[in-house]
C-alpha cells in the first residue's frame, strides 16, 4: 500500500524526538498507524505506475477509478516532453517564434508554475528545460558539461522568457532555445486532475489514495479506521529501511532526492536535481519532502527546496503556513539522518527512532 520502493526518486522523511531512557521510551512510544486490505487499480503513464487505491467494499466503484487513470493518460498526451505532437512540444518548437494557443488545463499549469517561480524566488522554474537537456546529453556522452555550455543553457532558461497571455489563451517562449520541462510538476498535476474528477463523480469512492510512481501521493479521507492514509517512508541512506510512517490527511505529498537518479564521473557523484542559479547539480541535501494542499505544488516545491537548501527554504516557509516540509541534509556523522521539520504536526508522523534524530 504505500511502502517506499527503491525505484522511487522521492521518499517522505519526517519524525518525532526520541524519549530519553528505556522507561520513557516505553511510556511515550506511539504505535504507527497500519494499513489493511485495499482495492487497487493501476495503469502505466508518464514512465511509471499510477494507482487509485480504495478501501475494501469499493469494487463496485471501479469504473470511475479507471476513468481517473485514463485522465492521467490524457494529461500525458498534451504535457509530454517526449511526444513531438504534444501541446507542450509545440510550444517548445516555437520558442523564439510564435505564440501557441493552449488548452485550459495547460493554462492552469502555466499559471501555477509562474506563481511558484515567484514565491520561491526562482527555486522552481518550469522553463529550465535547456539545462536539463544539456545534462542528459552529457550523461549519455559520459562527460560533464563545459562551462560555456552551462552559461549558454542558463541564458536560454527562465520564466522571464515566458509570455503567458490569459486573454488570448496563448503562451510564447520569447527566447530561442527556451524549453518547458514539466518533470518536477507533471505527475502531481495529473494526480490533481484525477482527484478533481473523482470528487465530482456520484459513484466514485469517497475515500481514496492516488499515487504516481510512489513519489507523488494524494490522499482523500481515511483508511483502516484512521483519520488519514498511513504512508510508509523510506530512508534515503538505506532504501531498504522504513524510516517512518506519515498519516496523510486530505493533502498531497511529494519528495525529491538524488539517491536513485545520479551518475558518477571520475569518482564523483552528480545528482539529477539542478540548481537554477548555478546550472550544476544541487548539493547538500539527501531528500526533501513537502506536504501541500495539491500534488502539483508538493512536487514542485520538493524540487525547489532541494536546490534551495535549509536556510532559504525555512525563509520561504515562514510566509507559507499551508505548506509543510521535511528537509534532510547529509548527516555530519553517524548513520542517523537528522531531518529538519517545519509546518507538519508531530501527531502525523511516526519515526523509527533507531534511524533518525529530529532537530
Amino acid at each position: 500500500m504505500a511502502d517506499p520502493t527503491p525505484s522511487s526518486r522521492r521518499q517522505l522523511l519526517s519524525g518525532l524526538v526520541k524519549p530519553q531512557g528505556s522507561e520513557a521510551a516505553a511510556s511515550q512510544a506511539r504505535v504507527a498507524p497500519a494499513g489493511s486490505s485495499t482495492v487497487r487499480l493501476t495503469a502505466r503513464c508518464m514512465a511509471c505506475d499510477f494507482s487509485v487505491i480504495m478501501n475494501p467494499g469499493s469494487s463496485d466503484r471501479i469504473t470511475p477509478a479507471g476513468e481517473a487513470l485514463e485522465l492521467v493518460g490524457a494529461v500525458e498526451s498534451w504535457l509530454s516532453l517526449y511526444r513531438s505532437d504534444s501541446e507542450l512540444s509545440l510550444v517548445n518548437q516555437n520558442a523564439g517564434l510564435a505564440a501557441v494557443r493552449i488548452r485550459p488545463e495547460f493554462q492552469r499549469l502555466i499559471r501555477l508554475a509562474l506563481e511558484l517561480t515567484k514565491r520561491t524566488n526562482g527555486g522552481f522554474d518550469l522553463a529550465m528545460g535547456a539545462l536539463t537537456l544539456l545534462w542528459k546529453r552529457c550523461r549519455r556522452e559520459e562527460r560533464l558539461p563545459l562551462e560555456n555550455e552551462i552559461t549558454e543553457a542558463l541564458s536560454a532558461c527562465g520564466s522571464a522568457h515566458v509570455e503567458f497571455d490569459e486573454a488570448a489563451e496563448t503562451v510564447r517562449l520569447k527566447r530561442p532555445g527556451n524549453t518547458l520541462d514539466p518533470g518536477a510538476i507533471g505527475k502531481g498535476f495529473a494526480l490533481d486532475e484525477a482527484a478533481s474528477f473523482l470528487r465530482k463523480q456520484p459513484d466514485a469512492p469517497e475515500e481514496f489514495l492516488l499515487h504516481g510512481g510512489h513519489s507523488s501521493v494524494l490522499a482523500v479521507g481515511g483508511h483502516n479506521s484512521h483519520a488519514g492514509w498511513p504512508i510508509g517512508l523510506g530512508n534515503p541512506l538505506f532504501t531498504e529501511k522504513r524510516l517512518a510512517t506519515v498519516l496523510l490527511q486530505n493533502q498531497a505529498m511529494g519528495t525529491s532526492g538524488s539517491n536513485i537518479q545520479f551518475f558518477r564521473y571520475q569518482g564523483r557523484r552528480y545528482g539529477h536535481i539542478l540548481d537554477p542559479q548555478t546550472g550544476w547539480p544541487a548539493e547538500g541535501m539527501l531528500s526533501v519532502t513537502v506536504l501541500a494542499p495539491s500534488a502539483a505544488v508538493a512536487d514542485a516545491l520538493s524540487t525547489a527546496f532541494f536546490a534551495m537548501g535549509v536556510e532559504r527554504t525555512m525563509e520561504c516557509l515562514s510566509a507559507w503556513p499551508e505548506i509543510g516540509a521535511i528537509l534532510v541534509p547529509f548527516p555530519e556523522a553517524g548513520r542517523k539522518v537528522r531531518p529538519v521539520v517545519a509546518g507538519i504536526p508531530s501527531d502525523q508522523i511516526f519515526w523509527d527512532e533507531d534511524q533518525a534524530e529530529v532537530r
